[in-house]
Parts: structure tokens; sequence; C-alpha cells
């Protein structure tokens, strides 16, 4: 038997010599089973993937032997000690795995939801993650394709042709990733151009009409150079019927170029370009009533509609115009890698850009209440990472580099008014003040009340008023990192790692309210108005009139009793003074919760500089220790980092112990509230032990672990923008366990088991009150995959394979609370949310003729059972203690060609 460290040794020299550090930017040997014969090199050749020629290359990919780049060089998954789940190109093409939101459905650890636009999605790993539609939050999760960090992703994978695997990376991963894995990280690794003659074409059809076709080509052009390229288009009508603006709405309307350049003019170096652009413009995405809040009659008496909330689940949305999404992202990367001898140096350059046009209806009624939310987002970023690699004698691992981030945001938003805004106000307003004011009365008694009589007649909730945004951020942050490993014995490895980051973010925001009503201070307009009643109702009784007194007759009480009037004035006036905020007493209060789009403070001024400047250190301790050849464990300690995160969004707010400063320097605005204008950075620690075993026909890995994040960073949807905090402190613990078996030679059997217990340890400044002691929503105490790939050759040569897959997740409830209760305390808060749970029972299925010409014919449907269930549910807008939510995509199906050469 060969020993575990001379095989270690000649897999190590293996790669670099002539491949240098190619695994580490995503450019390694396809995901595939590989023996230790097919991973040795030599010095004069590079060993590149070849284009299927059989159905052979259909074959699930087996146990532990696919090779990963999860610590940056190459290893197997069974010898890389670190929690990783890997979805090759076999599952990712059976399972019509097209988003990385379908990815779910076999990464139970995972958690994946695209909501308010196409534009954005968030990544949940162990239960931590956060994002969302906030262009200014920091992700937890990193996400790489193939080495390229991409900071603001959409879901989509299926712009990206030739995919190799996708590796997911449980726990803080800052060490090698930087501050954008304070979670974890998913890495999408695509094959390069190859020097042999190949590609593939793609097409498929679906129910709600899907369409989608790919191709992709590769050639060599010269003895040196390879060249690939690639495009493709995804469409589909909407799932759900606009019964409002007409029409569907979560549709698929995308398309996507993509070509690489391969220069390898030696042994030693080798140059790969890339350069994608992709587009997405669609009309997404479809949001149900869960609650009819007291105004909801209203929406009716305008000749509105909302949806059932008994039926969630039909499908059917009233809008009074269709939302829309127009997304552009491009960019271009340069890798390159020069190895020689025991040492390698890898440099990786990239510029990416996004652009994104949405506009939606957010009241989410026919009524056109609100006429606009739009957004018009701008976001360039360039990276930078210097990689070196070194074996030292034969005990000693070195990794060294360098990563430098620039990120710059432009964002202009509009909050407005439509044209039944106004009398959907006087409805209310009638509603509120028992029918003492209607909108015209209530203008005319406040521009009275305000010495400006006439002045906002007309005024109140007129069509086209709300909030003109513009928001900016900057983002500058350079990472130093290192890691070592030792090997002490053939089976004792031990790892150190350290990783410094420094990070610097200079925002600036330039939001105005047009809402004329927002910014009436009912709480003064009240107090006078009690003053004045006061005042007039008791020198109404002291002059014994039964009534009121006019104002003639106060005037005439004070010339000839000035001594009795000064003691009723300063009555009056404390009196007013002291139930100004008394809803009992001002009945104006009422009205407040039609005071949307408040006067703005904006940022920087004299109190708040508008930046923030973080820097931090991460290390990573590790001992993994080959039991026997087939069976590792390892150990570890991880910390994990994420810079502080801004509200780019019109919830952003000064914070509360800013109050004094601000009122001192004369900054504070008619009805100011306060919350947060960024989140302060987190901090993670992981313990974790694991557990790989490879014994030919049955594969495992097992992770057990206690997660913690400090100051973890919450973003709760509010429906119209964003309220961002720091949690004190969010924990974990749990286990993961993937286990594949192959009890006879054609049957591959997969559990895939996570079972997580979070609590929120710390948590006094939610959106919602204290709730430290209590368990964060939305993650599922286990979650589970059961997969079976079945491959039956025959006598022809052909092969028919078949494939299932189920994805289970227990019952939680979707949201901790729902601030819009706020008003009637922190219970009523969490009580409205507490009837909204989530299970998910998803069943997947495909059954594959795969021919030996190259040909292959699929049937495969996804959610086959149908399930139903919400994504999420937010406070809705305008409409208040209403309650909405977005439901989860209908059971789809369909069949695919494939031809590979």
């Amino acid at each position: 038997m060969t020993s575990i460290r001379t095989e270690r040794s000649r897999r190590r020299n293996a790669l670099l010599i002539g491949t240098g550090m190619a695994a580490a930017l995503g450019v390694a040997a396809p995901a595939a089973a590989q023996d230790a014969a097919a991973q040795n090199a030599t010095e004069s050749e590079i060993q590149y993937a070849q284009p299927a020629e059989a159905y052979d290359e259909t074959e699930p990919t087996r146990g532990n032997a696919i090779i990963v780049t999860a610590t940056k060089r190459e290893q197997t998954l069974q010898d890389v000690p670190v929690a990783v789940t890997v979805t090759d190109e076999n599952t990712i093409e059976r399972a019509e795995i097209r988003d990385l939101r379908d990815l779910t459905s076999v990464q139970p650890s995972l958690r994946v939801t695209q909501l308010q636009s196409s534009a954005n999605t968030n990544f949940i790993i162990r239960g931590f993650g956060n994002g969302a539609n906030n262009a200014g939050i920091e992700p937890s999760v990193g996400v790489f394709v193939d080495g390229v960090y991409r900071s603001r992703s959409a879901a989509q994978i299926g712009d990206l042709p030739d995919l190799q695997r996708i590796e997911v990376l449980h726990g803080p991963q800052s060490t090698l990733f930087g501050k954008n894995a304070s979670a974890g990280v998913i890495s999408i690794v695509t094959a390069e151009p190859q020097f042999t003659f190949g590609g593939q074409v793609e097409a498929s059809y679906g129910n709600f009409d899907s369409k989608v076709a790919k191709a992709l080509l590769t050639a060599p052009l010269t003895d040196n150079i390879a060249a690939s390229i690639a495009g493709g288009i995804n469409k589909r009508d909407g799932y759900i019927d606009d019964l409002g603006a007409g029409g569907r709405t979560n549709e698929r309307d995308r398309w996507f170029t993509r070509g690489q350049l391969l220069f390898e003019p030696s042994s030693l170096l080798k140059v790969r370009i890339i350069g994608d652009y992709s587009n997405i413009d669609e009309d997404c995405c479809g949001v149900v009533t869960l609650r009819r809040g007291p105004t909801a009659g209203i929406v009716d008496a305008l000749g509105g509609n909302t949806t059932d909330p008994n039926d969630p689940f039909a499908d059917v949305v009233y809008n009074n115009f269709a939302s829309s999404n127009d997304i552009d992202n491009y960019g271009v990367s340069g890798h390159v890698e020069f190895g020689f001898g025991p040492f390698s140096l890898t440099s990786i350059t990239a510029y990416r850009g996004t652009n994104v046009l949405t506009n939606q209806d957010s009241d989410f009624t026919s009524a056109d209440l609100l006429g606009r939310n739009s957004q018009d987002l701008k976001i360039r970023t360039f990276t930078q990472e210097f990689r070196a690699t070194a074996q030292l004698a034969e005990s000693v691992d070195l990794l060294l580099g360098a990563f430098y981030f620039n990120e710059d945001i432009e964002q202009d938003a509009q909050l407005l008014y439509g044209s039944q805004f106004r009398p959907y106000a006087n409805a209310i307003i009638q509603t509120q003040t028992g029918g003492a004011f209607d909108v015209g009365g209530l203008e005319q008694t406040i521009g009275a009340l305000t010495g400006r009589p006439g002045a906002f007649d007309g005024q109140f909730f007129a069509n086209g008023q709300g909030l003109i945004e513009a928001y900016a951020l900057q983002n500058d942050s350079i990472s130093l990192f290192g890691q070592v490993d030792v090997y002490v014995t053939d089976r004792l490895t031990l790892t150190g790692g350290l990783n410094y980051t420094k990070d610097k973010k200079d925002f600036q925001t330039n939001v105005t309210s047009t809402d004329v009503f927002a910014g009436v201070d009912l709480v003064q307009v009240g107090s006078t108005a009690i003053y004045q009643q006061a005042l007039s109702t008791t020198i109404g009784n002291a002059l014994m009139l039964g009534r009121p007194a006019s104002q003639a007759e106060i005037q005439a009480f004070a010339g000839g009793n000035p001594a009795a009037f000064q003691q009723i004035n300063a009555g009056s006036q404390a009196f007013a003074q002291a139930n100004a905020a008394n809803p009992d007493v001002n009945p104006l209060l009422a009205l407040q919760a039609l005071q949307f789009s408040r006067p703005f403070l904006n940022v920087p001024n004299a109190v708040e500089p508008g930046e923030t400047d973080a820097d931090n250190l991460t290390y990573t301790l590790r001992a993994a220790y080959d039991v026997t050849d087939d069976l590792n464990v390892y150990v570890s300690y991880a910390t994990g980092f994420k810079a502080p995160s801004v509200n780019l969004s019109r919830d952003s707010r000064p914070l509360p112990g800013n109050r004094a400063a601000l009122q001192q320097a004369g900054l504070l605005q008619v009805n100011q509230t306060f919350g947060s204008r960024f989140a302060d950075e987190e901090e993670s620690e992981v313990y974790e032990l694991g557990i790989k075993g490879d014994f030919g026909p049955a594969a495992f890995s097992f992770a057990a672990f206690k997660q913690t994040i400090t100051g973890f960073q919450s973003n709760i949807f509010t429906g119209t923008g964003f309220f961002l905090g720091n949690a004190g402190e969010q924990e974990v613990i749990g286990f993961e366990f993937d286990g594949t078996v192959r009890p006879v030679e054609p049957l591959s059997l997969r559990m895939a088991v996570t079972y997580l217990d979070p609590e929120y340890k710390d948590f006094q400044q939610s959106a919602f009150g204290d709730i430290s002691g209590t368990t964060p929503a939305g993650i599922p105490s286990i979650s589970a995959t059961w997969a079976a790939d079945y491959v039956h050759e025959l006598a022809s040569g052909d092969a028919v394979i078949l494939h299932g897959d189920y994805n289970y997740q227990s019952r939680t409830q979707i949201v901790e609370g729902l601030p819009g209760f706020n008003s009637q305390g922190i219970d009523a808060a969490l009580a409205a949310a507490r009837p909204f749970t989530r299970q998910v029972d998803e069943l997947a299925a495909s059954v594959t003729y795969a021919m030996r010409s190259g040909l292959e014919l699929t049937a495969w449907g996804r959610n086959l059972l149908d399930d139903r269930y919400l994504q999420s549910i937010f406070d809705s807008p305008v409409q208040q203690f209403g309650i909405s939510g977005y439901p989860n995509q209908p059971r789809t199906y369909g069949v695919t060609a494939r031809y590979k050469f």
C-alpha cells in the first residue's frame, strides 16, 4: 500500500509543477471522480478536461474523489479539511439547476431567496446571511465565479456555460476569502478553453412556455492559444396572473454571452482572459395579501382589488401597472499563473459592472396608491488578487496573498403617490377623526392653526408627491493573508492562517421629501389646537356662556380681566404642552400613520460624517489526521469578519444616541425619526469537528460545529425600505452529514442532513425591541436532501439515467416580527408574524437517454408535488396592519435536448 504521506506529496508536486495554482483560480480539472494516476502531471504539460465522447461522462461522481479548491489549492473532497459540499456538472444538468436558488434542493445547509427584484439574491449558510435588495449591505456569503468575487449577485447561473461544479464552503472563510465570507463561500467553477475542438448545444422547453437555449464552442487557435465562445437565452411566461395590470408576473426573459481566451506560451505560464455580458428584462416579483388591514375596505371602495388572504397560492396578484426589472451585468477578468518547481504565482484582475433599472407597484393592489417605486442603480467593482505559494522541503506548504477591492455605488430612487392616494387618505382621515375632518377640512384647519390660511389647500397627498432619493457609496478595502500547512507526520497536518483586512466606506445621501402632509408637525399643530380649545372653553365657562368663547369674547375678557386672563392663558398653555403627545387629547396624532415620506436628514452633516472605517485580524487553526487511508478527521477553530454595512434606503435614519447632538446643531427635521445609517462590523467564530470517509462504494462527510456571530447585521425588509441594525450575538449549534453509497454498480444513493439550533443570545436593538433569548426566524431545525441516480447501460452502448431528489425543511417561523405593528407594542409586532410559518417538501426528478454520439434527451420536473409555501412576509406598504408576502414557485417540468461534441 502506498503511504498517505507519499501519495499526498506526489499529488502536491504534480499540481505545483506545470499547473501552478490553476485550481485556486477555478481552472482546475473538471469535477469528476479521478484516481491517483489521473492526477499526476509532468513538468512539460498541463492536463485539460476533454469533451464528452460517450455516456461515461454522465455517470455520477463517485464518493469524495471529486477535486475541489476550497482552500485555494487543488485537493480531493476527501482530503480537504473543510466543511464543503459540492454539486457537480452531472447533478446540475440532471436536476435542471438553472438558478442558485435551485441549488437549495441539493445543498441543505444553503438557503437562497430572491424577493423584491431580479437584481439581488440573499444567501444564507448555516442560518447566517443577509443582503436582499439593499445595495449598501455587505454580503455574509461571498460568491466567486472562476475566482472572481461578485459583490452583488443575481440568482442566475444560466449565463455560465459548461459549469463544472459549485462548491459551498460552510462557516467563516475570512482567512482566505476576506471580509465578504463571514458566513461562508459559494465558489462556481467553469471549464477553461480546450486545445481540442469541441462544445455543446442545449435546448429546453417546459410549462409556462419556458424556452431555454444555449451553446458553447471551444477550439485551439494556435498551438499555444485556445478560445471558447458561448451564448444563450432563457424565456418563460410568468406563473402568476396579474388581474389588475393584465399579463403575468414572475416571468423569465434573459440572455447572455461569454468568451474566453487561454494563452499557454510555455509550461511555466498560463493566462486566461474572460469577458461576459448578460441582460435581464422581466416582470418580477409577485406579492400576495396575507392579512387585510383596516384600510382594505377603502381600497375596495376605490375600485381596487387585493388577493384573497385565504388563498395565497392562487397565483394571482393585483397591480395597477406591471413591475419591471432591466438589469445588465458585465465584466472582464485576467488570470495569470506562473509556476516553477515548488513555487507558483497567481494574479487575478477583474472589473465588473451592474446597471439596474426597476419599478414596482409597491402597494400591491390594483388601486393607484403608490404610483412609483423606482430604482436606478449603478455598481462598478474592481478587484485585484495576488497569491504566491511555495513548497518548503517535504513538510511545509506556504501560501501568501493580498486582495484589493474598490467599489462605487450610485443609486437614484423615487417613491411617489399615485392618483388615488388622496381619496384613499381622505377616507382614512374621516374614519380616524370620526367624521370631524375630511382632507379638505384638514388642510384648512392646519393652515389656520399654523397662521397660514389657505397655504395647504389642495396640497395634501397630491399625485406625484413623495421621496426623491439619491445615494452614493465608495468602498476601498485591502486584505493581506497567509496560510501554512505543516506535515508533522505522514498522517498529521497542522494548519495556521491569518488575514488582516482594512475597510473604509464613504457614503452620501441626497433625499428630498415633497410630501406636504408628512412635513406637518402634528404634535405642535395639535398643541396649538388644544391650547385654543382649552382657552376658549375656560373663558366661556368664566363668562357662564354655556359654550366656548369666541375670539372677540376672549379678547374682550383679556382686556377687562388681565390678571384672570393671564392665569387662564398660562393654564391652557401648560395643559396643551402636557397633552400634545397624548392621542386621547390630540386627535391629530391618529393621522401620523399617514405621514409616510417624512423630511429626511441627509448625510454627511455636522454630526454624522457619513463614513465607516474598520479593520480586523482573523485567523484559522486546524489539525487534520488521517486515521487510515480512507478515514480522515479534523478539528478547527476559525474567526470571520464582515465590514460595516450601509443602509442605502429610505429607512436610513440617525441613531437615537445622536438626538442631542443633532438638536444642538439645529439639524433635527420636522417629525424626525431614528434608526440606523449603518450596521457596525460583525465578527464570527466557529469550533468544528469533522470526519470524512471514502470506502469506494460508500463515502461520507460529517461536521459538528458551534458558530457564533457577534454584532450580526440584521436587515429587515419593511415593504418599501430596510431596517438595518446589529444583533449583540447570534449563535447556532448543529451538525451536517453528507453521505453517498453505491449498493449496486448502476445505483448511487445520497443523503444530506443539516441540523441547526439557533438563538439570539443578545439582540436588544432589533426592529421590534429586545428579542434576546428568542429563536431567529427562517432557520429550519432540520434540512435534508435524499437523492438517487441510476445509470443503466444498454447493449448499444447508450444509457438510460434516472435521477430524483427530495428536499425537506422542517417548519419554521418566517420572520421574527413585523415593524408595522410596533405602535401596539413589541408583543403585538411579534404576535403578528407568529401565524406565518414555512415547511418545504420539494421533489425533483429526471430521466435521460444518453447516446454514445453525445446526444442526450431528458424529461424533467421540479417541485413535482407542487409544494407551496411563503418565502417571506412583510408589512403591506401604506396599509396599516396589513401583511403581504412572496409565494414560492409552483411545479415546473419540461424536456431538454443536449449534444456534446
